[in-house]
């Protein structure tokens, strides 16, 4: 707004210098005035002309005087252009700085984000290191607690060592002992060849005689816990009596057992006696190595070690087999309940048990047959045999015949020993 009341009070002044002027002329050349020695004409020429120089010098001094940005922009432009051209350089320069700038800011802060997370890690493998280090001082502490016996340990083995040295020089006798023994074995070796010899007639003799112990069939079993060395050989020589006498008692039935007639390799019984002394509950059996003709003098057997666990629960359905409608007859009949006993016989045989058979009330047994045999023709029944009882690997096997659907055969009351 104060530009154009500038421009406005120009306007009048002009007009005002104008008509003053014009009046000045005209009243110098009325009076037909002279200056410097001019005409009359002349000197009113230049009196217009100096009226008109006043009037630009007025309206330019007022214009200077009222607009300070006239005078900036009529004295100082160059040096404002100067100025403006170095500001825009130096904005560049500064913009360029200031991208410079950004970048190592994004670098710095990319740097920093690093150096956290590696701090971040530093301090988790720190806390790691910790744990560790509380791991491994628990296993030492407890390393020094085992280390005690076994320096203990260490130093009966040398006293043992001791002892054995000592042992060494007895155990060369024993040696050259052996020599001597060892000329009695190969005469020994010649007996057995032409024991032999009897064997091979025996068994000719065998598929005309009578077998009184098959081959792999228990002689004697027990079950045993061992917890020292010591207490195995007493358990393995009672084994081998009574294995011995159930010998007796089939071969030579109503002979007084006077002599050893159960023959079992000496290293089986070594290891035998090595492997039960290493702790933990085993069942132990004897069992005949070939089948035996009543009347023979000797019985080869072996030991069969197995650990003791349970085979069988009770509840559990040992097999199941079906009647068809058509199986009326008695002989059918008993044939699938035997059929039963014999699968359930050889189910608990896979799940490790040593039994000679099953365990089952004959009475219950028969009443079922009966039963069976009376039913309506046509009729499929399904038959299940259950163990009565919790069975280890060495326990009797208690069995009870059921129809799946109907009135069971009743609790085994009694069981009788039967083998399928």
């Amino acid at each position: 707004m104060s530009g154009w009341l500038l421009i406005l009070a120009l306007l009048v002044l002009g007009g005002v210098l104008a008509t003053l002027g014009d009046r000045l002329g005209s009243r110098v050349g009325k009076a037909r005035l002279s200056l410097f020695n001019l005409r009359p004409r002349k000197t009113a020429v230049l009196i217009t002309v100096l009226t008109g120089s006043l009037i630009s010098a007025v309206s330019l001094g007022l214009m200077l005087a009222v607009s300070e940005r006239l005078r900036v922009g009529l004295f100082e432009l160059d040096s404002l252009e100067q100025k403006l051209r170095d500001s825009r350089s130096a904005l560049d320069r500064s913009a360029e700085a200031l991208k410079s700038s950004k970048a190592a800011l994004e670098r710095s802060t990319t740097a920093q984000r690093q150096a956290q997370r590696g701090v971040v890690r530093a301090e988790q493998g720190r806390q790691q290191a910790r744990q560790q280090l509380a791991s491994v001082e628990v296993q030492a502490q407890r390393l020094r607690s085992e280390l005690k016996p076994l320096q203990d340990q260490r130093k009966q083995l040398i006293s043992e060592r001791d002892r054995l040295n000592g042992d060494i020089a007895s155990r060369d006798q024993d040696i050259r002992r052996n020599e001597a023994e060892l000329s009695r074995v190969r005469q020994q070796i010649s007996a057995g060849e032409a024991e032999l010899k009897s064997l091979e007639e025996n068994l000719i003799a065998f598929r005309r005689g009578d077998v009184v112990i098959s081959s792999g069939q228990t002689l004697a079993t027990v079950k045993v816990a061992i917890q020292r060395r010591a207490e195995a050989k007493p358990v393995i020589e009672e084994l081998l009596r009574q294995a011995n006498l159930a010998a007796f008692d089939r071969v030579l039935p109503g002979t007084a057992p006077d002599r050893q007639m159960l023959l079992v390799p000496r290293g089986d019984i070594e290891r035998l006696e090595g492997l039960i002394s290493q702790g933990g509950a085993w069942v132990v059996s004897i069992r005949s190595a070939a089948n035996v003709l009543r009347g023979e003098r000797q019985v080869l057997a072996f030991p069969d070690l197995r650990p003791n666990r349970q085979v069988m629960r009770a509840g559990e359905v040992m097999a199941t087999t079906n009647l068809e409608g058509e199986e009326l007859s008695p002989n059918q009949v008993r044939n699938r309940l035997n059929l039963l006993l014999a699968a359930s016989f050889a189910k608990a045989q896979r799940q490790g048990s040593v039994v000679d058979g099953v365990q089952f009330d004959v009475n219950l047994f028969n009443q079922l047959g009966r039963e069976l045999s009376e039913r309506t023709a046509g009729q499929s029944v399904k038959l299940e045999a259950v163990a009565l009882r919790n069975a280890d690997t060495a326990d009797p096997i208690f069995l009870e015949l059921r129809r799946v659907g109907g009135e069971s055969s009743g609790d085994a009351v009694q069981p009788q020993p039967r083998r399928p």
